[in-house]
């Protein structure tokens, strides 16, 4: 039935459609009116367990946003040092130390120090 033409498509209801009586052509538009409510139904219905299941647009906008960033930063942190390696100051090449940050907008966040601190204050981020 998908690959009917319009013209094809009324000839299965031209019957009803232009009969002489006024009830059979009303009965035959109300016919098609369910049928069409019906379909219609289905498709809400399809659209609301898909929305359900994946989230909205918005939902999988910020997934996307939110993934492309891990995937990032996990390249970033892939192609700055090695796993378990300990990085040297980039500004007197003393080797770094892990610390927090105990003031400041990053409060709490860790950082690589160099261990040549007060005297030098060169830093690397996590």
């Amino acid at each position: 039935m998908t690959d009917l033409t319009d013209q094809e498509r009324w000839a299965l209801y031209a019957f009803w459609l232009e009969h002489e009586s006024a009830e059979v052509r009303a009965n035959a538009i109300i016919c098609l009116i369910h049928q069409a409510n019906y379909l219609l139904d289905r498709q809400i219905a399809s659209l609301e367990a898909a929305f359900v299941e994946e989230g909205g647009y918005s939902e999988q906008l910020a997934a996307a946003r939110l993934a492309e960033r891990e995937r990032r930063r996990s390249e970033t942190s892939r192609h700055l040092m090695p796993a378990g390696a300990i990085p040297s100051c980039p500004q007197c090449g003393s080797p770094m130390v892990l610390r927090t940050a105990r003031a400041g907008k990053n409060e709490g966040q860790q950082f690589w120090g160099c261990t040549g601190y007060p005297e030098c204050r060169g830093v690397v981020k996590v």
